[in-house]
């Protein structure tokens, strides 16, 4: 596995640095991208020394679109080959009513949550290609199945993100290219901890209540966002692409024995509920 490579986005911390030593650990290369040069060293140095295995870091400013195709450029570059594309990075932009958000830092949570994804896999869609195929896992997040009160940034985004991945699979599929994304559950990360700080007031009563039980009591594991990861990036999971895949709820593993099912339906995808499905008939034909 160690001619394999994985580049993953917000890797100098919380679930990103965890995908790297998972993925490390499981033999493979790894380019860690994050803004912040020093944590990016700090995680590379804390990996088992192999000397099988590299590991490079992209110091890049997802924010910022200039600084993402520059990144792509040098990913192409330095990278001999691209097998699976994680975009973990994450802001929550904005916490709060709409109309007393800042837009400006409403524009940067779309930049960083869903455009710097759509430009790194339009950008890195070739390498992946010439590599034989591969494997793009789009993080999803609070807010892409349903609406998210006080976090319309960052639901907004998410939501967008899933129905991105569901289209671009359909788009790839011929190239050996599977997309799908990840739904991590609520973990203890300086992402949700954003959620306390910001206060009940403006984050709204069910957010604040789940995040302060999760630093409390702990959330979802890491392990288990890790180990889907790598599941997916397996040749056991051919044939899963295009699906939103809960970590925590979904018994994904047992998802090989039923691939032909899977690919015939659109379970594990966003989608319109239908008024008759609810048992309003009065609502549709």
């Amino acid at each position: 596995m160690s001619h394999s490579w994985v580049v993953i986005t917000g890797a100098s911390r919380g679930l990103g640095a965890h995908l790297v030593l998972s993925f490390w650990n499981a033999g493979w290369n790894v380019a860690l991208v994050a803004r912040d040069r020093q944590a990016l060293s700090q995680v590379v140095e804390g990996l088992p020394k192999r000397p099988n295995q590299t590991a490079i870091t992209f110091p890049f400013d997802l924010g910022r679109p200039e600084e993402v195709t520059t990144l792509v450029k040098k990913i192409t570059n330095q990278l001999p080959r691209l097998d699976v594309l994680i975009n973990n990075a994450a802001i929550h932009g904005p916490i709060g009513p709409l109309v007393e958000n800042d837009l400006a830092l409403w524009n940067e949570a779309i930049q960083v949550n869903l455009l710097a994804p759509v430009a790194l896999c339009h950008g890195l869609l070739p390498l992946l290609s010439s590599s034989g195929g591969g494997l793009i896992i789009n993080l999803s997040g609070g807010g892409a199945t349903g609406p998210r009160a006080n976090f319309s940034a960052y639901a907004s985004a998410k939501a967008a993100l899933v129905r991105f991945s569901e289209t671009l699979a359909q788009e790839v599929q011929d190239q050996k290219i599977r997309v799908n994304c990840i739904a991590p559950g609520a973990m203890k990360t300086a992402l949700l901890e954003q959620v306390v700080t910001s206060g009940m007031i403006s984050s709204g009563k069910r957010e604040f209540e789940i995040a302060e039980k999760v630093f409390a009591q702990g959330g979802a594991s890491m392990d288990k966002v890790a180990d889907l990861a790598l599941f997916l990036a397996g040749k056991e999971s051919l044939g899963i692409t295009g699906k939103l895949i809960s970590a925590v709820w979904d018994r994904w593993s047992e998802w090989p024995k039923h691939i032909e099912q899977l690919q015939a339906s659109d379970a594990y995808t966003l989608r319109r509920i239908a008024g008759r499905e609810r048992g309003m008939d009065w609502g549709d034909v």
